[in-house]
């Protein structure tokens, strides 16, 4: 019997290279091993050095390309030297950009502080913005090899969600930027540009506070987690289709679909839904 052909026998993201950011642990780490499986060379942009190199050197030890550069994403300094080590070790070209980094800062909106507003908003509008900006030179080319930027954004920011105001208006805010994306670079350059809008994944933001917390740029510590979270799944799946709550690799397929040459025809739109996806 003849051995089945392989529609993609170097994997669907051969000889491509990808940022990925907020990739040292949870959906952006499993997305990055997922791509590295599919043949690209991942770029781990993580505000956590020790995490991102670990991550890094996990996804090398299981045959893949992974280079780890950390560094504040609302920096602009760190933003440059983000697009610029990934350039060098994309071989000069960069193919996939995923705006996955953030996290949210929540209250109701009487209570929200403008440093939290504008911490949010910062880091999931304006860094994707920028870092999109410093990419462009690597997208507007004419080379016919497929370009893709994948910004993730969650059902709040489609539906609403109470005390969230900052973090539902960046994550709407992110669809009107693909969008443009798509209609500025999509007619000449073929870059595609896509959402996808998360609903409920269990990972270290959606259960319960366990002890853990992010570093914030200016050093504070920035508890996550929140009662009632995802583990405590049976409080949350009534409205899920498949009656479970996602997971970081759920998550992760999700993106490398969007990405991948099956969605070759697929720009300007938004996945997801309260069905977890």
């Amino acid at each position: 019997m003849a051995a089945p052909k392989l529609n993609f026998p170097g994997g669907m993201l051969a000889g491509q290279t990808a940022i990925i950011t907020g990739a040292a642990q949870g959906i952006g780490a499993e997305t990055a091993l997922l791509f590295s499986r599919e043949g690209c060379r991942v770029v781990i942009a993580d505000i956590d050095a020790t995490k991102a190199e670990a991550t890094a050197q996990s996804i090398i030890a299981d045959g893949g390309a992974a280079l780890a550069v950390a560094g504040d994403i609302t920096s602009n300094e760190c933003i440059e030297e983000l697009v610029q080590k990934a350039a060098t070790f994309g071989g000069g070209k960069l193919h996939i950009l995923v705006n996955n980094a953030g996290y949210a800062w929540d209250d109701p909106i009487e209570q929200i502080k403008d440093k939290q507003w504008d911490t949010i908003i910062s880091l999931h509008n304006t860094a994707p913005f920028k870092l999109i900006r410093a990419a462009a030179p690597y997208f507007m080319v004419k080379d016919g090899e497929p370009r893709c930027i994948v910004n993730i954004s969650s059902t709040s920011g489609i539906y609403g969600n109470a005390g969230q105001a900052s973090y539902a208006l960046a994550k709407a805010g992110l669809v009107g930027l693909t969008k443009t994306v798509a209609q500025e670079w999509g007619p000449e350059y073929g870059v595609r540009a896509n959402t996808v809008a998360f609903g409920a994944i269990k990972t270290r933001l959606t259960q319960k506070p366990t002890g853990d917390f992010i570093v914030r740029p200016d050093g504070e510590k920035h508890a996550v987690g929140f009662h009632g979270g995802y583990d405590e799944e049976e409080k949350w799946v009534g409205d899920i289709p498949l009656r479970r709550i996602g997971t970081p690799t759920d998550a992760a397929r999700a993106v490398l679909g969007v990405v991948s040459p099956l969605f070759s025809y697929m720009t300007g739109q938004v996945s997801g839904g309260r069905g977890g996806m």
